[in-house]
């Protein structure tokens, strides 16, 4: 099974960190790219525990639905979101953050498995690995972006 690991530094406070992390608002807007929209569960604001989001995207030129949970919340340390419904076999996603000074620490772990045995397999090795790397960083410069700038306050309201 593939895992993923991603650690980005961002200059601001560990709250705004993870309340963007959390929000629907700014996956939508990091996501532009494959029309990812929450269709279903919750479709704005910020996610909690036992929460859970039915999103619509394209990928690899295949529109699809995906639903995920929201199974644990510890804010402002720790979320996980892991797939109940969707084109992987399965996927867990841990995100975890730490205050380093005026530094947050945003440490992702994604670690999640394609059907189809062997084929499956070959298809993470070759392309969706890499694939699922740069989705989720682009994801995290947006919300570095957001969070050093001062545009989370379009975003988040507290």
């Amino acid at each position: 099974m593939p895992v993923i690991e991603i650690e980005t530094k961002i200059k601001a406070p560990i709250e705004v960190c993870f309340d963007l992390a959390t929000s629907i608002d700014l996956h939508m807007l990091s996501t532009e790219g494959t029309n990812e929209k929450a269709i279903a569960g919750v479709i704005s604001g910020c996610v909690k525990q036992g929460d859970f989001v039915t999103w619509e995207a394209t990928h690899f030129g295949i529109r699809q639905k995906l639903t995920s949970v929201i199974p644990i919340v510890n804010r402002p340390f720790h979320f996980k979101d892991e797939q109940k419904k969707g084109a992987f076999k399965y996927f867990k996603h841990d995100h975890y953050f730490e205050q380093q000074g005026e530094f947050t620490l945003m440490k992702d772990r994604f670690e999640f498995e394609s059907p189809y045995g062997i084929f499956g397999k070959t298809f993470n090795s070759l392309i969706l690995t890499n694939y699922m790397r740069k989705f989720l960083m682009q994801r995290n410069l947006m919300i570095k972006d957001f969070a050093e700038s001062g545009k989370w306050r379009k975003i988040l309201t507290h």
